[in-house]
């Protein structure tokens, strides 16, 4: 196609068995080419964008130098992959990137052998490198037999505890296996905490700056011909001059920092390591996020994510909305209690901007947190916060929030302490897959004693479920919420405090009662619609809470209906399991009371659009139409989805 760029390099690459031969000047070449097949397929599918541009050399020098897919390179994260999966016989399907029936946006076991381990959230590598590591000394997977394990971990993602588990047990083991650092100086939001300034001492360590200032004079000082060879040896001597003292005293061996762009000396480096190394190395290589496309090394996130965008500008085609994202009303709610007390404060694990903390940072610096990729430990902090008499909002999403679950029940909830979770990206998320959906926080934090948990239906509800979660000194509560825009309802001037555990009828109607937690009910007023035609009439009942339950309500609508429905975007366990057992523990069953409950079925729901997730899920305003009509014994059901 026109529209694609120039690669005919690129062109003869079907494996990276093929890179094998390559020579310096190709394999640069290769790298360019690279890049602009990235641009130019995220152009078109949107996705992660600034950190795969970030790792094209590096990409290409791995796959140049190891054995893949013998020898496992293991992606922590995953976002950066894209030029990983063009070079691994996937280039013909990029541009199905992050859609239903497409590739997916990170590394996928299932996809292909060169994915040999499954990530979208942090700092899992080394642990998976060290596995396989130890897997191929007793001899596991035969065939292919195991080579050597590649993690390959960002700064941020080191920062986080896990890793540092990880280096340890590697350290003590003394295993063959190789860890590669690549440091962008930035995560997703730049780095913060000891760990990024240890790196960025390291890179800027005066030893090496004086040394690098007197070989660069010496050098011009040679004749032509020498000066190439001088520069290699001063590239050698940089990485024996900074040193690495905490990574070797974890027991690796340490090199670097070296620039992961110089795909020479990158290559170089790593096949010095490859025939030499005997136990754990650590190579900590520099590159820039967003490197060589403009518009991603000037943005503020470096091009993290994106949606489709123009390849000469670099801007973005989005959908107009007239209706504000949830993120933001939440990030505005939180500065306006801010400003009224002081004792707010807010706590992010390197997602600012993506939970709308970032508005609050903006005005009050001092009173916002972010921990860096380390949800447990904003877990426990936000907890000694609340001991401490500050009124902490810790806002994660739904899936980051599960890294932190035994901190949220021995530091949180066994001690009653009044930490607000602000839980964005709930439910069904959409191109970022399985592992970036909200599937399980109603059900891992409904079995929590003397939690109080809400879901607004929309924006509007949302604004007072943050000043109710404001208002609750005596216990943990939790706000979950979706990505995106919300509704489009009228916006109150200001929030008022909810009662706990109480519900509201959105609309009286009879015989069928649907009752949902959450933005599905927009779902049920449409399903509702289509069954008044019907001649049905449905009660539309917005729980609000899922924690403490409005029995009252709930056990008025099961009396007074033949069939009383829930529905949620969550999985089994969740606000239907909890309505269930309310109603068997106060004998309604017995009355011949019709209960469904529909949630996300008991599978993992791979990436497609949120609506494709839902229509999958079964939870449409069709699905909910099929259900009443089902549970009243109805068999004109046939137009389901007309």
């Amino acid at each position: 196609m026109s529209d694609r760029p120039v690669t005919p390099l690129l062109d003869r690459i079907a494996s990276p068995a093929d890179m094998k031969g390559l020579s310096v000047s190709e394999l640069r070449q290769l790298a360019d080419e690279l890049r602009a097949e990235t641009i130019s397929a995220v152009s078109q599918t949107g996705g992660h964008l600034g950190a795969g541009l970030g790792v094209v050399e590096l990409t290409v020098a791995l796959h140049h130098i190891f054995d893949t897919p013998r020898d496992r390179i293991i992606w922590d994260v995953g976002h950066q992959v894209y030029p990983h999966k063009i070079l691994t016989g996937r280039r013909d399907r990029i541009r199905t990137l992050r859609q239903k029936g497409g590739l997916s946006g990170f590394t996928k076991r299932s996809e292909s052998p060169y994915d040999p381990f499954g990530a979208g959230h942090s700092s899992t590598s080394i642990s998976a490198a060290l596995g396989y590591t130890m897997a191929r000394e007793m001899g596991g997977t035969p065939d292919p037999a195991l080579g050597d394990a590649v993690a390959v971990i960002g700064d941020g993602a080191m920062s986080a505890g896990m890793a540092f588990e990880a280096m340890n047990n590697a350290g003590h083991l003394k295993r063959r296996m190789f860890v590669i650092l690549n440091d962008n100086d930035m995560s997703i939001a730049p780095p913060v905490g000891a760990l990024s300034n240890y790196l960025t001492r390291l890179y800027e360590a005066e030893p090496f700056q004086e040394f690098k200032a007197a070989a660069k004079g010496a050098v011009s000082l040679l004749p032509p011909p020498f000066q190439e060879g001088a520069r290699r040896a001063k590239e050698i001597l940089k990485t024996m001059t900074v040193g690495g003292t905490m990574f070797e005293e974890l027991g690796f061996s340490y090199v670097g920092p070296i620039d992961g762009h110089d795909i020479e000396h990158l290559a170089g480096v790593l096949r010095a390591a490859h025939d030499h190394a005997t136990g754990p190395v650590l190579i900590h290589i520099i590159t820039k996020k967003g490197k060589g496309y403009a518009p991603a090394e000037n943005a503020n996130d470096r091009g993290h994510a994106t949606a489709k965008f123009d390849m000469i500008t670099g801007k973005q085609h989005k959908s107009p909305s007239n209706a504000p994202a949830y993120t933001k009303v939440f990030g505005k709610v939180l500065t306006d209690l801010a400003v009224q007390d002081d004792k707010v404060c807010a706590i992010t694990a390197a997602m600012p901007d993506g939970t709308g903390v970032g508005m609050m940072a903006e005005r009050y610096p001092s009173r916002t947190f972010d921990v860096g990729i380390a949800e447990q430990h904003a877990v426990t902090f936000s907890a000694g916060l609340a001991a401490g008499g500050m009124k902490p909002f810790c806002a994660l999403y739904s899936t980051f929030l599960q890294r932190g679950y035994d901190q949220i029940v021995h530091d949180v909830a066994i001690q009653r302490l009044p930490v607000r979770f602000m839980i964005d990206r709930a439910g069904l998320v959409g191109q970022d897959g399985a592992t970036h959906a909200g599937s399980y926080d109603l059900a891992y934090l409904g079995n929590l004693p003397g939690f109080i948990i809400m879901a607004p239906s929309d924006e509007a509800e949302l604004m007072h479920m943050v000043a109710t979660a404001h208002a609750i000194d005596d216990a943990p509560s939790a706000v979950r919420y979706p990505r995106g825009e919300g509704v489009g309802v009228d916006m109150p001037e200001v929030p008022h405090v909810l009662e706990i555990g109480k519900g509201r009828i959105v609309a009286e109607g009879s015989r069928v009662a649907i009752l949902s937690l959450g933005t599905r009910l927009e779902e049920a007023r449409k399903a509702a619609e289509r069954l008044t035609q019907r001649g049905i009439t449905p009660t539309l009942a917005d729980a609000r809470f899922m924690k403490p339950l409005d029995e009252e309500m709930i056990l008025a609508l099961a009396r007074d209906h033949e069939v009383l429905i829930t529905i949620e975007e969550g999985a089994v366990g969740g606000f239907g399991s909890h309505v269930a057992q309310l109603l068997a523990q106060n004998g309604v069953f017995d009355g011949g009371l019709k209960f469904r409950s529909m949630f996300l079925p008991d599978t993992f729901i791979d990436h497609a659009s949120p609506a494709q997730m839902y229509e999958e899920a079964g939870l449409t305003a069709a699905d909910i139409e099929t259900k009443v009509l089902e549970a009243l014994g109805i068999a004109e059901i046939g137009a389901k989805r007309a």
